[in-house]
């Protein structure tokens, strides 16, 4: 499976017809968006292009192969425009014989140093912090994509799962950094 891991568009058309190239040119089979997809958020400046109506119909486009977790600044209404479920604080997807937790992260519990009890070799993911980057907790592997609408570390980024591996990008799909899943 090709799994397109993205967190943090904050209502951004800019990011969000980027991420649409990225999913067509990356040919994925699903997509696994980590939270805060619509609202900048009031600790935020308003990023590129922002839309949040617009940024909902680009994200639709896509909605029969997308899976979504809620973030902080999400709330119900976003769910009226959004055609795929977006209101849970989490989510399971097992693929490949690898189990794959998401989360925003922002919620105690369910956020870095905090895990919930994952078997070895899961695969952690989470948002928020617009930071990408990988790091391990035990034998659970931690993957945050990082932004593409207000990158906190300078590049915007998504991350592919695909063979075994997991790639972070930029949104012009270079790989900035990859790792083995299988530990």
């Amino acid at each position: 499976m090709r799994l397109l891991i993205a967190s943090d568009i904050h209502g951004s058309t800019f990011a969000a017809r980027h991420l649409v190239g990225r999913i067509e040119a990356e040919k994925v089979d699903h997509v696994l968006l980590l939270g805060d997809l619509l609202y900048h958020g009031p600790r935020n400046a308003l990023p590129t292009g922002y839309n949040p109506q617009e940024c909902a119909e680009l994200l639709n486009m896509n909605a029969r192969v997308t899976t979504a977790v809620r973030g902080n600044c999400d709330s119900e209404v976003d769910q009226w425009m959004l055609h795929f479920p977006c209101m849970s604080d989490y989510t399971i997807l097992i693929s490949d014989d690898v189990t794959f937790f998401a989360t925003h992260g922002h919620r105690s519990g369910l956020r870095p140093g905090d895990l919930p009890d994952l078997k070895p070799g899961s695969i952690f993911l989470y948002g928020h912090t617009h930071k990408k980057g990988f790091s391990q907790e035990g034998k659970i592997l931690l993957v945050n994509p990082g932004s593409i609408a207000i990158p906190k570390d300078g590049v915007a980024s998504y991350a592919l799962y695909a063979n075994g591996f997991i790639d972070l990008k930029t949104m012009q799909g270079e790989v900035i950094e990859s790792c083995c899943v299988k530990m």
